[in-house]
């Protein structure tokens, strides 16, 4: 009876680690995470890193999903979207985001684009639904969403990619992504069309990988930065999800054995989480990382603590 018990709990792919510890996903590599709370879970959207140790680029066939109860074991759903979901992209998984309105949940991502009638190729931001969190996931539209002759403001190819989508209490949406420059847009009710101009702007030290939340009155950019190389995680507030945008400083140093970190925020049960990736799983590196996730703690005024990389990780949710 107890090996039956065991086969099947492995077979469901719940992780039960004897205590929460850094980083939270093990079995794969896995990076840019993504959180999202639906009812009582808390659902991760993330990345799939596949390049072998010895490969100095990218390779991203596949976004994952995963959730927990508890913040400590996570269920795995395994490979749940991937750029051949779409049919005008081309390349790699790159940074993407779920969120949920009006029943469905709309899965935001860059990868990109083929040689077309639409595009000349380069970066673009794709969208994807489901009724359900965990899918499956179809292309919404047919097309990219956002395409590289649409930002002409950075000379480079791949400056529309990391998309972030943030619904404000007044239920209007709103689009921000970009490498080199920052870049937002509004978007309309059903979550598949611009609904204005695409405006750029450049915050202090950003690089890419924008995070935007609202909490109490103040509206939160966290980004990943060139504060030193590797990157770092840095954020302005503003009291309009539009800006102006006031720099307040770096909340997250250097992870390690990872030149890059990408920040998810999210509230659940009543603590706050900051989750990232870095490469110290054994193997692990730029191009093999690892999801990790630790508290974030404000002070009175609003402002964001440093953030305390721990192996550790974080104290069950109840």
């Amino acid at each position: 009876m107890k090996k039956t018990w065991l086969i099947a709990l492995l077979a469901s792919g719940v992780y039960f680690p004897s205590q929460a510890q850094n980083p939270i996903i093990k079995d794969v590599f896995t990076a840019d995470p993504a959180p999202l709370v639906y009812r009582d879970t808390l659902f991760l959207y993330t990345g799939h890193d596949t390049a072998s140790v010895t490969e100095t680029n990218y390779k991203m066939p596949d976004w994952r999903i995963y959730s927990s109860t508890d913040m400590v074991h996570w269920k795995d759903y395994g490979k749940r979207l991937s750029p051949r979901t779409f049919a005008w992209a081309t390349g790699d998984a790159y940074a993407a985001q779920c969120v949920f309105r009006n029943g469905k949940f709309y899965w935001f991502v860059s990868t990109f684009h083929k040689k077309d009638d639409n595009s000349q190729g380069g970066a673009a931001i794709g969208v994807a639904v489901s009724d359900r969190p965990t899918g499956p996931f179809k292309d919404a539209i047919g097309k990219a969403l956002v395409v590289n002759e649409m930002t002409k403001d950075k000379p480079h190819a791949w400056d529309d990619i990391d998309p972030t989508v943030f619904i404000d209490d007044d239920k209007q949406a709103y689009m921000y992504w970009g490498n080199g420059s920052c870049k937002w847009v509004k978007l309309k009710d059903n979550m598949t069309e611009l609904a204005g101009p695409v405006t750029t702007f450049t915050p202090k030290n950003y690089i890419e990988g924008p995070w935007v939340y609202k909490r109490k009155k103040l509206y939160y950019l966290v980004y990943a930065s060139a504060g030193t190389k590797p990157e770092m995680i840095e954020y302005c507030t503003a009291t309009s999800p539009t800006g102006p945008w006031t720099y307040r400083g770096i909340i997250q140093e250097n992870v390690p054995n990872s030149f890059t970190t990408h920040p998810g925020i999210i509230d659940y049960k009543g603590k706050s989480y900051f989750f990232y990736h870095n490469g110290a799983l054994p193997t692990g590196g730029s191009y093999r990382r690892s999801i990790c996730v630790d508290y974030l703690r404000y002070n009175p005024d609003g402002t964001i603590q440093k953030i305390m990389q721990t192996t550790e990780g974080v104290a069950p949710a109840k």
